[in-house]
Formats: structure tokens, C-alpha cells, sequence
């Protein structure tokens, strides 16, 4: 039996839901645990340009950019080892929470960590580099707050903005698992563990 949310959801868009302060610090500890195993690192564009975000990733794949494009692969190259292992806790959590939000059956196989600096940010963009676009991505929020940006299937279609604060989480799916989004802007703040950076973690199901 599923337990209901201990916070009312929001819907942003059909298939995304918002479920504010939902995360808890546990899963936070246990994606600095996945850091100091395999540091993040500003990840090189197809274009030859360095990305925003300083990157990680645990689980069975991880995601990489670089020359060769964007994909999903089972080794760190930085190290030439396996990713470091997803996390019991986060997914169950991510499992349970995808659940709830009217996606069972969630298995998650990778996470990608991202690490915004103040004045960082990422563009809108699609998440399509996974095999099965009908299972969900659960996004978790740490830290400062930030400025999340929705759009719709094409780029130029229009957007909105709904601000993601610690232990914020998005589970979205279905008519929104295609949807172009990104971050606008860092806001101003301090966090006790991360100061002023905002942690972002994204469960999905990659192979």
C-alpha cells in the first residue's frame, strides 16, 4: 500500500508534479557519499564548450558528455572504474515517490548529480538520451533555491517558471517525460553543508 504524500502535490504541467520539501537530508548525506567517490566535473559539450554544472553520476550507468555527443555509459571515464553505487535510500525513495505521483514500477538505474554555483545555470533542454520514455525522472533539490523553467515538446513553445527550493522534488512523466526544461538562474542563499551551491539530483531509468 502507498503511503500518501506527507505534502500536498502541485501540478506544474500534466505529468509533472512538485511535491515541495518532500526530500530529507539523508538523501542528500548520500549524494555527497556518490561526490567524494567520484568528484564532480564541468563536463566538456559535443560543441567543445565547457558545461555549467559541475557533473557526477551513481548507479549502473552514468550520463557523460564530450566530443562523441551525450550517452550513457558504465564507466567513469575520468577513472576507467564503475560508477559508484546508487544509493539504497535515494532508490527507494525515488522508486516510492514515482509511485505515488501514478508511475509504478520505477527502477532507477542512474542518477546524475549536478552542482550549480552561483551564476550557473543550464539551458532548456530535452532529457532523451534514455531507452524507455515511459518511465518517469525524479528530480531532488538541495541547498539554494533556484529558478526551474518549463516549456513544452518544442523549444519555442511556451514557458513558465516555478522556484525549486531544499528538499523540493519534481517526478514528471508521461506527457511531460519529453518536455523541454532547464534552470534559469542560482537565487541567493547558504546552505549549512553545501553554502551557496544548489545540489541537483535526477533518478532515471537509462537502460
Amino acid at each position: 500500500m502507498l503511503l500518501p504524500f506527507a505534502v500536498a502535490p502541485i501540478a506544474l504541467i500534466p505529468g509533472m508534479l512538485l511535491l515541495p520539501g518532500a526530500a530529507a537530508d539523508d538523501l542528500l548525506d548520500a549524494a555527497l557519499g556518490v561526490a567524494a567517490l567520484a568528484p564532480p566535473r564541468r563536463m566538456m559539450t559535443p560543441m567543445g564548450k565547457p558545461m555549467s554544472a559541475a557533473v557526477t553520476n551513481c548507479g549502473e550507468l552514468g550520463w557523460v558528455s564530450d566530443a562523441a555527443g551525450y550517452r550513457y555509459a558504465a564507466l567513469d571515464p575520468e577513472s576507467g572504474l564503475p560508477w559508484p553505487a546508487l544509493p539504497e535510500n535515494l532508490a527507494d525513495f525515488a522508486a516510492r515517490i514515482a509511485a505515488e505521483a501514478g508511475f509504478p514500477g520505477f527502477a532507477p538505474d542512474a542518477c546524475l548529480v549536478n552542482f550549480y554555483e552561483p551564476g550557473t545555470k543550464m539551458g532548456q533542454h530535452q532529457d532523451r538520451d534514455e531507452r524507455d520514455f515511459s518511465q518517469p525522472i525524479v528530480s531532488l533539490s538541495f541547498g539554494t533555491s533556484a529558478v526551474f523553467r518549463i516549456g513544452g515538446l518544442k523549444r519555442r513553445d511556451p514557458s513558465t517558471t516555478v522556484t525549486l527550493h531544499h528538499g523540493d522534488v519534481v517526478v514528471f512523466g508521461g506527457p511531460a517525460r519529453r518536455v523541454h526544461h532547464g534552470i534559469d538562474r542560482i537565487l541567493p542563499g547558504h546552505h549549512e553543508q553545501l553554502g551557496a551551491k544548489r545540489l541537483n539530483l535526477t533518478l532515471r531509468k537509462a537502460g
